[in-house]
């Protein structure tokens, strides 16, 4: 005999539903409309993405996402970035183009009033040193241009990353105290390369002029051999310093302490620091490459169809126009190009000290405070006193 009542549980409760088996105990519930039971594929029970804030998020960079956000900074805040990289670029070719050709024009000019061929020749010598000495102070002033540069563009990465957008003013006043050693290295880094390429030409001269045939012979092929040691050279040293300006800008630490501080965080991490630094190098000036080439072509036939006799009016008002567009061309290729070199460096750095210290860690626990109105958390790119084989940084941050 069977009972065809069915059985009810007591007091009226619901049966209890069977268990997900991808639920985790420690999930919240699910959201009202969602699905249940389907998880993220391939992703652990009560797994949630890392919090992306601003540029990147806050979790060791894949080489595709540090590529992207390499130039990504350049459209997240382009006032402060791109602004000022084309200022800056723009008064360095104005300064370039200024005092070298004022001074080539003068200094040539002089030839014409010359008395004989002997005097013809020295003045002709004399021009060329007065235009290779010109010549030092845009260069001199390019060194300083682009050490402020990178040091804002690093540190609007260093703030990006947090999702903060500084203007102009806020990274120059997170800045001070941090230009002076940032020029400082710019000029190390030019008068040691000025030096050797002097003394090696100076020696290379000496024996092509004092060797004869075979004093020709040693001479090119120490300058093989030198340029490839100095290739070589400029590799390894280059990327094994490439994080100074970042160390500088954002640990605040002295030039010393920045040096040792780059090399100890590109240990390991060499060939992938070296790898996206070239890589972005090589795209920016194939993009250049791929721009140019039709605007030359453009401007070529465009002076031909305005004057197709090839008179000379014509070909100056050509070469008048080639000349403008190919300097306005530089000018904003230039800048954008300066802006995303600029910026890889400082991603890198931050991507090493995610991998080695924990640094995804301390940014969203600032991230976290700070939406919870919390302003007593220490800037999370400061070294910790504590760490080991790190240099002791300031505990006061120029953002507070």
């Amino acid at each position: 005999m069977t009972d065809s009542t069915s059985w009810q549980p007591p007091s009226g409760a619901a049966p209890a539903a069977p268990a997900s088996p991808y639920a985790s105990p420690s999930a919240p519930p699910p959201a009202p409309g969602s699905q249940p039971g389907f998880p993220v594929p391939g992703a652990p029970a009560g797994w949630t993405p890392p919090p992306k804030p601003g540029l990147i998020p806050l979790r060791p960079l894949t080489f595709g996402t540090l590529l992207g956000a390499s130039f990504q900074v350049l459209r997240r805040n382009p006032r402060p970035t791109f602004g000022f990289s084309l200022l800056v670029t723009g008064a360095i070719y104005v300064v370039a183009l200024g005092i070298v050709g004022v001074v080539a024009f003068f200094a040539f000019s002089r030839i014409q009033f010359a008395t004989g061929q002997d005097d013809a020749d020295a003045i002709a010598a004399g021009s060329v040193g007065m235009i290779i000495l010109s010549a030092l102070v845009p260069v001199a002033f390019a060194i300083v241009g682009s050490a402020i540069l990178q040091g804002i563009i690093s540190l609007e990465v260093a703030r990006g990353t947090l999702g903060e957008k500084l203007r102009l003013p806020g990274l120059w006043r997170a800045a001070k105290g941090r230009i002076g050693a940032l020029i400082g290295w710019s000029a190390i880094i030019a008068v040691v390369v000025t030096f050797a390429i002097t003394v090696v030409a100076v020696v290379i001269g000496l024996i092509i002029a004092f060797g004869g045939t075979a004093g020709i012979v040693i001479g090119v092929l120490l300058g093989l051999t030198f340029g490839a040691v100095a290739v070589a050279a400029a590799i390894w040293l280059g990327t094994k310093l490439a994080l100074v300006p970042s160390v500088l800008m954002l640990e605040r630490v002295p030039l010393r302490d920045a040096i040792a501080r780059s090399w100890s965080l590109t240990t390991g991490y060499f060939w992938k620091t070296f790898g996206i630094l070239i890589l972005v190098a090589v795209i920016i000036q194939v993009v250049s490459s791929i721009v140019s080439t039709p605007l030359q072509l453009v401007v070529s036939f465009g002076s031909t169809l305005i004057d197709p006799n090839g008179s000379s009016n014509g070909f100056l008002a050509g070469a008048a126009v080639v000349y403008v567009l190919t300097i306005v061309f530089g000018v904003v290729f230039g800048a954008i190009g300066a802006v995303v070199q600029a910026a890889t460096p400082a991603l890198v750095y931050i991507d090493i000290r995610m991998r080695k210290e924990g640094l995804d860690l301390e940014l969203s626990r600032f991230v976290e405070a700070r939406q919870a109105g919390d302003s007593s958390v220490q800037d999370p790119y400061l070294v910790k006193a504590s760490s080991a084989h790190a240099p002791t940084a300031p505990t006061t941050s120029p953002w507070s």
